[in-house]
């Protein structure tokens, strides 16, 4: 694609990154043919070829964004299914960053959307205003039907159940054997630590048992994702800076071998803080380094340790398991057969879900956001599960949990708790009346 920026606006180095991205555009239109946006309403501007456009005009000419530019910048999931289908390499990823951190500092949105928005923003990623939070909606439930639709629907998303765990500060979780073959350290998330605990319970058992050591750094809260995807680039790179300098002293004085996310969308953006931060002096060899060390828990047990899996009872009942491929995961990250294969080791079943590529709708905070094309997407990813009929069904990001089980009663579950189950742990209590 030709662009027309000046000599003077090539030195901004975020401006010279996406010219070069927008140049490696071919208008082949390959990526429309797997967004979801675009497959839904069919808008030349909903899809990432449009939205493109929309961002290179508004960078070239430098002019704020408007109404129109916000809302089919703000309707893009950042699924990433374009990424895996671009014949030419476009980092459509790096590119719609740009564009929201754009459209936030230069369009003052409407004041009930901007409300919303900082609710989201304050509360996500602090666990304990959530938990108060998750605690305030679950008296509220009863009478969500007193409320506006927007209300109502952003109600449904919350757990009907909360565990009574309360959160961990534990910081060492030593491994079980006499040789400890590896260090890592788990990041807990946010909303994640409140709604599903159980997930970092299996993950932190699952790799004591095989002999890795775990350390939670209490400091660290949030990844900064949520803001991210928000625009919000100064308070998402307060939480990035953050998570480098701690991680990076963690690494430095006692050693690491490598940053446990079992939130796909999580891990997605800690792999990219080396990009994010490549023009910083003085965070560019800590942010590299992080991301360097970054593995999603099932690339990680893929490709560090020999799983020690329970032979059951003869008569133990087989499950058929539809695995979900978030997209945080296949497209971001680009982990997809790795999930599936460790999941086969257990001797069950393990199936695809047709059109498995296209995104559940959750993506972040845009099932709150975006409702009307969060329940559109839903309704296509449960019509697809119930094709192949699954037992349960297993998948790697807390957001897609939240999602799917807000529009099915198939039970789903984290990979990390099929996984811990099958190695010696206890059956997950979702699955308890199979």
């Amino acid at each position: 694609m030709q662009t027309d920026f000046k000599n003077k606006q090539l030195h901004d180095t975020e401006i010279k990154s996406s010219e070069k991205i927008i140049r490696k555009c071919v208008h082949c239109g390959m990526c429309n043919a797997t967004c979801p946006t675009y497959g839904i309403s069919g808008d030349e501007l909903e899809g990432p070829r449009g939205r493109i456009y929309l961002i290179k005009d508004m960078l070239e000419k430098n002019k704020p964004a408007n109404k129109k530019i916000a809302k089919h910048i703000d309707s893009c999931l950042s699924c990433y299914a374009c990424m895996t289908t671009c014949p030419s390499g476009v980092n459509y990823m790096h590119l719609i960053d740009h564009g929201r951190n754009h459209v936030e500092a230069t369009y003052k949105r409407p004041l009930f959307e901007r409300l919303i928005r900082n609710v989201l923003s304050y509360t996500l990623p602090r666990p304990n205003i959530f938990l108060i939070l998750t605690v305030l909606t679950k008296v509220i439930k009863p009478f969500s039907f007193l409320f506006p639709s927007f209300i109502k629907n952003s109600l449904n998303l919350m757990p009907s159940k909360i565990q009574s765990k309360k959160i961990k500060n534990k910081r060492i979780h030593p491994s079980d054997g006499e040789k400890t073959i590896a260090r890592v350290a788990l990041l807990t998330g946010c909303v994640q630590r409140v709604i599903s605990p159980e997930i970092n319970d299996s993950t932190i058992r699952l790799l004591n048992r095989h002999n890795v050591e775990v350390v939670v750094l209490p400091e660290i809260d949030c990844c900064g994702s949520l803001n991210h995807h928000l625009g919000k680039k100064k308070l998402a790179h307060s939480s990035f800076k953050k998570n480098i300098n701690f991680w990076y002293e963690e690494y430095s004085k006692n050693g690491l071998d490598a940053i446990i996310s079992n939130t796909s969308g999580c891990g997605t953006t800690l792999k990219d803080y080396g990009f994010i931060f490549r023009d910083d002096k003085e965070l560019v060899k800590k942010a590299k380094k992080i991301s360097e060390l970054t593995k999603d828990i099932a690339e990680f047990l893929d490709n560090n340790l020999k799983l020690d899996f329970k032979e059951k009872e003869n008569d133990e009942k087989k499950y058929k398991i539809a695995y979900h491929s978030a997209c945080s995961m296949q497209h971001g990250q680009k982990v997809h057969d790795q999930p599936m294969n460790i999941i086969r080791k257990t001797g069950n079943t393990v199936v695809n879900i047709p059109d498995g590529h296209l995104c559940c709708g959750s993506a972040g905070t845009y099932n709150i956001l975006h409702q009307k094309m969060a329940k559109s997407l839903l309704r296509n990813k449960i019509d697809n599960i119930l094709k192949v009929s699954p037992d349960f069904i297993a998948t790697g990001n807390i957001g897609c949990i939240s999602q799917i089980s807000s529009g099915t009663s198939i039970p789903i579950i984290h990979t990390v708790e099929v996984i811990d189950w099958f190695t010696g742990g206890p059956k997950p209590y979702k699955l308890k009346n199979l």
